[in-house]
């Protein structure tokens, strides 16, 4: 089912379920939950499949769900979307504002999480056509803000016998309509640095008799990155910001400890493996140069996500055929990072970001409590995942025009 038909199968689907839709993605965005805490958003989903006369499987922990739809020889492709918000405040003025407070769906996982329900009704619908020829697996994974929800997944059997791998991220700068894609590397590595400092405190008074802790941890934020950047080939952009400080607590004493809290981020897979050692070597000889005590506190976090060229491909086709010519953009690596990166080191697949501007309109920011969408993307992305599950269960092959834009 392809071209004219396949479009036609979606706009009648759409006509009929689009504001369903909405309306579930709205409910979702008025009741965020933290990771590992998505039991009433797992239980809304459940429910939705089992109405569609699916068989959801929610995972041991009670939040995320696997359901598979259809069956046969052919391959298993597993669809993703992450169902979890953050810890922000919802700072918007609308009707389906956040309800929780200090929790919100800033990152656009309702989003993810409602064109996923829509495309597991519509390919529900089309397997009970007898129009599937193999398996789609849906994944609901849980907590991607941790991370770790993909790992979970994973570890009860979640991409066991799927051939291919597909997801999407809300993307505020493309436009609606537009899907933007990008082969290799989309986004970055991303781990957490804790640096402890210790050293013997006294009066500001006598600075010479102490460690000066202050004055040795404010020498340790800025030339730990700054070495970093001589270190490091450019090309990997490995970088280390810092996003919490604490020492002290009165102006006329120097403290006996500090601490300092950040993030690194990387694009290149081998500098991610080698950052560790090389960010600990460099905080000793800087902690050592001013007399304290420094130790690190290094938490692995995601590594990059790397698109496999086919999937990509695939993807490319089905967007243009499911939304038009002129719909696939491409995408630049991002520095943010994103557990769908495990499943790709695992099984091929392609990770797409999709448009959430309205056209002329306002461009928001991710993890931001003003972040909203245009609504229309909700569609778009039952489109676009609709014909990719399709693309890949059929293994059509890529059109030579989108393989050369994308090239």
């Amino acid at each position: 089912m392809w071209g004219r038909e396949l479009r036609g199968e979606l706009d009648a689907f759409l006509a009929e379920i689009e504001q369903e839709l909405v309306a579930f993605r709205r409910d979702l965005h008025m009741h965020p939950e933290l990771a590992f805490a998505e039991y009433r958003t797992t239980q809304r989903i459940a429910d939705r499949l089992t109405a569609a006369g699916l068989t959801p499987s929610v995972l041991p922990r009670g939040t995320g769900l696997i359901c598979d739809v259809g069956s046969g020889d052919g391959p298993t492709i597993a669809l993703r979307a992450d169902i979890d918000a953050l810890p922000l405040q919802d700072e918007k003025d609308v009707p389906y504002r956040s309800t929780v407070p200090g929790a919100c769906h800033a990152c656009g996982h309702d989003v993810h999480t409602t064109v996923l329900l829509g495309t597991s009704i519509f390919l529900a619908q089309q397997a009970a056509a007898g129009l599937l020829p193999g398996r789609v697996r849906l994944i609901f994974q849980p907590a991607e803000e941790l991370p770790g929800g993909a790992l979970e997944v994973m570890a009860h059997g979640g991409i066991s016998g799927v051939d291919r791998i597909f997801g999407l991220h809300c993307d505020p700068r493309v436009d609606v309509g537009q899907l933007g894609l990008r082969s290799g590397p989309i986004t970055s590595a991303c781990d957490k640095l804790v640096v402890r400092v210790s050293g013997p405190g006294g009066h500001t008074a006598r600075p010479h008799l102490t460690a000066d802790l202050v004055f040795a941890l404010a020498k340790i934020l800025t030339e730990l990155p700054a070495a970093l950047s001589r270190r490091v080939d450019p090309r990997s952009s490995l970088s280390l910001v810092w996003g919490r400080v604490e020492a002290g607590s009165a102006a006329n004493a120097i403290p006996d400890d500090g601490s300092a809290e950040g993030t690194i981020r990387c694009l290149d897979e081998n500098a991610w493996h080698a950052a560790p050692d090389l960010i600990k070597a460099l905080l000793e000889s800087v902690a050592g140069a001013y007399g304290v005590e420094a130790v690190m506190e290094y938490t692995r976090g995601v590594p990059p996500v790397v698109n496999d060229e086919v999937s990509v491909e695939m993807l490319a086709e089905a967007a243009e055929r499911a939304l038009g010519a002129g719909a696939v953009v491409p995408t630049q690596q991002s520095l943010g990072g994103e557990d769908f990166a495990w499943y790709l080191e695992s099984i091929p697949g392609a990770f797409a970001r999709l448009g959430t501007r309205s056209p002329d309109g306002v461009t928001y920011d991710i993890h931001q409590g003003t972040f909203d969408v245009d609504e229309k993307a909700i569609a778009m992305g039952v489109r676009v995942m609709a014909a990719t599950a399709l693309t890949a269960l059929w293994d059509v092959g890529p059109l030579d025009s989108i393989s050369n834009a994308m090239a």
